[in-house]
């Protein structure tokens, strides 16, 4: 149903504002729909995200918004025929809010993926009522406002004015929860006055009081209960079935399971909130109850449905209810024989007549959206796996070229040859280690220094190649080339001797580092099968390495090739003559740093 809702959304935006709008909204939005389906599931903040995207549009307020879609959605499924069920439930405004949650019932059977929530009223009066709202989602807090208020006024000839008590998140299971307590004003008198009547009816004297045992003859599966939630009374035929140990004086939770209504807790206060609802209570009796005849073959749970009705003059609360048989070879497998059941209700004619119960189809979509929930957390799974997999392959290769192999390329057509690349090399130096603790302590500072590293690469849009002992190598303009890229590894290697600058280590006051640049041609690739890298070759990858190590200690050491690459105005270059370069022989070669 929420996709009829977003149906709605659409309708009345393009009817309000136009076809341009809507397509504007919805690539603000980023909602990648262009039209919506009734029984497709969309994201529950789809609708949010349109609202906020309009209110940015026109200028105008967010809830405003909310409250509007509740409107037009009300208006958009009268048109549908939807209202029937809605005009159908009482005469007043109160029973329709009583009765919210037994027409979600009816319509899970053509919407099974729909998350209705939960809403009773906790408070009614001749001026109005509380009612308390339960769901899933999140932030429809104004849209039901809206929705309430075009119900009140189209079907009930009302108007209401209904504000926001409290609202709060609670965590049930592993769902979180929105509850919000809304007064609603208006005029509830006649209401009032119907009730009263029905409580005293004019003419007639009280009846005498009943015993407790004759309700229970007439409902024989019925079961009585007291504000501990204790079981006080049981129907007969339900003793019957039953094959486990004494039912009376134990917790209502303990052998029975709530499927009905979802969302809620079996709690006094709010059983008696909810008398208006249909519950169904399914009596546990898989693995944990056996039959003595055959102890291998569990016996089929039971499925009680029916309402909990409060006596006040006992201030007890019985469950007036009958089991569900959809066919009479259903019968063995619950323990019931067709003796059992009311003699005054429809369940005989059922089961001889076979027809299919409506909660037979809610065991069925029950089944159903398990497994769909399942699947959305296997999804849910896969998708947080395969991002750590990707963080893992991105750590060792590009992203660009991991794409490029994931799309079918071989990782020999990875291998490119870059005319113009800088290398920078920077090792840590002083880090030597004799005893155990000290090298717990080298590795402890290598690890801050090279994730203070590590953060930079980002800021510079530049490659970590890879880190070997003490060791740290950078590419610039590799695997995405760019011609910035000898100024990049410059200002990179500047804010490395800063970072470390700063830096506070446990046990020692500072380490120091040196750099070395150069700028050249390379030929780039992915290596390796079970552990592949993203490695570079070529005389420019050597030479980098020479400029490091004649580099000294707090310096960026790069060579005349990089010199010629970056632009005076920015950096100071302290020339240190001929430097014997091993391999290369004599190399002019700079000091860089960046000017003030």
């Amino acid at each position: 149903m929420y996709g009829m809702l977003l149906q709605s959304v659409q309708h009345f935006i393009q009817l309000e504002y136009g076809e341009d709008i809507w397509k504007q909204i919805l690539k603000m939005a980023e909602c990648h729909h262009t039209t919506f389906n009734t029984h497709h599931v969309y994201s529950d903040d789809t609708m949010a995200k349109l609202a906020q995207a309009l209110s940015e549009v026109t200028s105008s307020d967010f809830n405003d918004f909310m409250k509007f879609f509740g409107q037009c959605f009300v208006r958009y499924f009268t048109n549908l025929g939807y209202d029937v069920p809605i005009r159908a439930t009482g005469r007043y405004f109160t029973d329709f809010l009583q009765n919210v949650d037994n027409i979600h019932t009816q319509f899970c059977f053509t919407y099974p993926k729909m998350k209705s929530p939960n809403i009773y009223l906790s408070e009614i009066t001749s001026n109005g009522c509380v009612m308390v709202y339960r769901s899933e989602r999140l932030g429809f807090t104004h849209y039901i406002m809206g929705l309430l208020d075009q119900i009140a006024k189209d079907f009930y000839n009302i108007k209401i004015i209904i504000k926001v008590i409290d609202d709060q998140c609670v965590v049930v299971g592993n769902r979180r929860n929105v509850i919000v307590r809304f007064k609603i004003d208006f005029d509830n008198a006649e209401y009032i006055k119907n009730e009263a009547h029905k409580q005293t009816p004019r003419g007639i004297k009280p009846l005498p009081p009943v015993p407790c045992y004759e309700i229970l003859e007439l409902f024989p599966f019925g079961i009585m209960i007291n504000s501990t939630l204790n079981i006080i009374g049981v129907g007969q035929r339900l003793v019957e079935t039953w094959t486990g140990p004494e039912l009376l004086g134990s917790l209502l939770e303990t052998n029975f399971k709530l499927r009905r209504p979802k969302g809620i807790t079996l709690e006094w206060k709010t059983l008696l909130h909810l008398s208006m609802i249909l519950f169904e209570l399914e009596l546990i009796r898989f693995d944990e109850q056996k039959t003595d005849k055959n102890p291998e073959q569990p016996i089929k749970n039971i499925l009680l449905k029916g309402q909990m009705k409060h006596i006040e003059d006992i201030d007890i609360i019985i469950f007036l209810c009958s089991p569900i048989i959809n066919d009479i070879d259903e019968l063995p497998e619950l323990g019931i024989y067709l003796n059992d059941l009311n003699q005054h209700g429809l369940s005989k004619e059922m089961v001889f007549s076979g027809w299919q119960h409506n909660s037979k189809l809610e065991v069925l979509f029950d089944e159903a959206e398990f497994k769909s929930d399942e699947l959305e957390k296997n999804y849910a799974l896969l998708d947080k796996w395969k991002q750590r997999s990707d963080e893992l392959l991105y750590s060792m290769i590009p992203k660009s070229v991991a794409d490029r192999m994931r799309s079918g390329n071989s990782p020999l057509s990875t291998c490119e040859t870059f005319e113009n690349l800088s290398i920078l090399f920077c090792e840590l130096l002083d880090l030597q280690s004799s005893t155990v603790q000290e090298a717990i302590t080298v590795v402890d500072c290598m690890n801050s220094i090279f994730s203070c590293f590590d953060a930079l690469m980002d800021r510079f849009k530049v490659y970590k190649v890879e880190t070997v002992g003490c060791i740290y190598m950078v590419a610039g303009g590799a695997p995405e080339r760019t011609d910035s890229h000898a100024q990049r590894v410059a200002d990179l290697g500047i804010s490395m001797i800063e970072e470390v600058a700063k830096l506070k280590f446990k046990d020692r006051k500072k380490v120091e580092i040196k750099i070395g640049i150069h700028s050249g041609s390379a030929v780039a690739g992915v290596v390796g099968i079970k552990v592949p890298r993203y490695c570079f070759f070529g005389d420019t990858i050597n030479t980098a390495s020479r400029m490091q190590s004649t580099s000294t200690p707090g310096n960026i050491n790069i060579s005349m090739y990089t010199k010629k690459l970056l632009p005076e105005s920015l950096y100071n270059f302290e020339s240190r003559g001929l430097v014997k370069v091993k391999g290369k022989g004599e190399m002019e070669t700079f000091f860089l740093t960046a000017k003030t």
